[in-house]
């Protein structure tokens, strides 16, 4: 139990950094890049949720939020249903715009789903095996904390992107 609290709280701290990135974040704001080739607030929020929905929802063995919530609907974009953001181009990272309450929804579903799933596991579940395509095999504690890397790491880079856009005038 101790350890799912962890994982949950860890969870939360993504959130919390989520939200105060699109708080009052404008169009401008949000597809501001620092140059042609950089991700944009927008890429990195939709990034960072595509990841966790996807990797998390295969654990699950439920399907994609992105999919069933009709969130693949709502943004529109011009990629595979299936894409994550990994191996875009940066032509692809342009074509990401959405609205900062289009974003913070689906990464809203997707947290809530995780946190609602963190506290239905036995320390046991967190040795088993939900990856065999890596030496060592992942299990799915080295997933859940992956997944959490991951999007710590994008959800700092769009709170930094934020603040130098802001300090530009945008």
């Amino acid at each position: 139990m101790l350890l799912s609290y962890l994982i949950a709280e860890s969870y939360d701290r993504i959130r919390g950094t989520v939200h105060a990135v699109l708080t009052d974040a404008g169009a401008e704001l949000l597809t501001y890049r620092l140059s042609p080739e950089a991700n944009s607030i927008a890429w990195l929020i939709w990034h960072l949720t595509r990841v966790q929905d996807d990797h998390l929802s295969e654990i699950m063995h439920e399907e994609q939020l992105w999919v069933s919530g009709g969130w693949a609907d709502r943004f529109a974009l011009p990629f595979d249903r299936a894409a994550t953001g990994y191996g875009q181009t940066t032509e692809d990272v342009g074509q990401v715009r959405a609205d900062a309450s289009v974003l913070v929804g689906y990464f809203d579903a997707v947290h809530a789903r995780t946190i609602a799933w963190l506290p239905t596991l036995a320390e046991a579940d967190y040795s088993r095996i939900v990856d065999t395509g890596w030496t060592p095999p992942v299990t799915l504690a080295v997933r859940l904390v992956s997944v959490l890397s991951d999007d710590l790491q994008h959800a700092g880079q769009a709170a930094y992107v934020r603040g130098l856009a802001e300090r530009a005038g945008h």
